[in-house]
């Protein structure tokens, strides 16, 4: 790995809707000098610079949401992510909204943006998070563990399970996650099972979904008031028996979704501040886990913090 501290030369944009509010976005990527760090600034909200730190974590509810000054960015996972996987250490993300595009459900159009802004070294060394020891966080409810052990590189294993003939059991392993994460990580969308839809609806979230942005599951039946509501809403029609990936829809990956999980842990570790070195290994873990991990990995290094 680089030990140098990488930004981008020139400003770029993307520009689309958020997937939980809803509301027309634009992020723009600026340089940003050594030792910047990684900053928001919301510029609808006279420049208030939001700093994605997980101590800033707010809401963990299908996504994860920071403020601070009481100004929040939401969804941060995906852009985190790409900034984290093309190792970029120093940048100032532009902000007209409350929530980042999410474009087609990856970070594959940032990581492109920040292509096209030119990624370039700078004079100032990396400050890694260097695992020395195993680290283990779990949630024995849950049944989610999260597991980091020493790696001379940055190494993911991620394992998910649904009780589902089309989503069982998926398994990633990523080499060298810096590496690999445009070719490997970058692609993979979100997804979503049928039957949580409804419930995230309800809850005011995925306001900005479609089958555009997300890969749907098809996990249940549906009856004559749910054929009605995912028809208008989403555009989506179904037939007695359907189960597994939406007709309309073709996966990037045979093990997308697990692929997408990943994309969501590097994101999420983002937070630190600091890239890490070391292999993690993740077993059916989200956002709540990620963060909780991100805390403990900081509480037993706290000596490079």
């Amino acid at each position: 790995m680089s030990s140098k501290q990488r930004t981008i030369k020139y400003s770029v944009s993307c520009t689309g809707v958020g997937l939980h509010t809803g509301v027309q976005s634009t992020v723009t990527f600026h340089p940003a000098d050594v030792n910047t760090g990684i900053r928001f600034i919301r510029n609808d909200m006279d420049d208030q610079v939001v700093t994605p730190y997980i101590d800033n974590v707010v809401d963990l509810t299908r996504g994860t949401t920071i403020e601070e000054n009481g100004v929040r960015v939401h969804t941060t996972e995906h852009v985190m992510s790409a900034c984290a996987g093309m190792r970029i250490n120093n940048l100032i993300i532009e902000l007209n909204s409350k929530e980042p595009p999410v474009m087609d459900g990856s970070s594959k159009d940032f990581v492109a943006a920040l292509k096209e802004g030119e990624i370039v070294e700078q004079n100032a060394k990396v400050d890694f998070l260097e695992i020395t020891k195993p680290v283990v966080y779990n949630d024995e409810e849950k049944d989610v563990e999260v597991l980091a052990v020493p790696f001379d590189g940055f190494k993911t294993t991620f394992t998910i399970q649904y009780d589902l003939d089309d989503l069982d059991v998926q398994y990633s392993s990523i080499q060298n996650a810096y590496t690999n994460y445009e070719k490997q990580i970058a692609p993979a969308r979100t997804f979503c099972l049928l039957s949580e839809v409804t419930e995230l609806t309800k809850q005011g979230l995925i306001k900005g979904g479609n089958l555009g942005n997300a890969v749907i599951i098809v996990d249940k039946d549906m009856d004559g008031e749910e054929v009605k509501f995912f028809k208008d809403k989403f555009g989506i029609k179904f037939y007695k028996g359907t189960r597994g990936l939406y007709k309309s829809q073709q996966l990037r990956f045979k093990n997308e979704p697990v692929r997408h999980k990943t994309l969501d842990l590097i994101g999420d570790l983002a937070l630190l501040g600091k890239p890490i070195k070391g292999h993690v290994t993740a077993i059916k873990s989200g956002h709540k886990g990620n963060v909780e991990f991100a805390k403990l990995l900081r509480a037993e290094f706290k000596d490079q913090f």
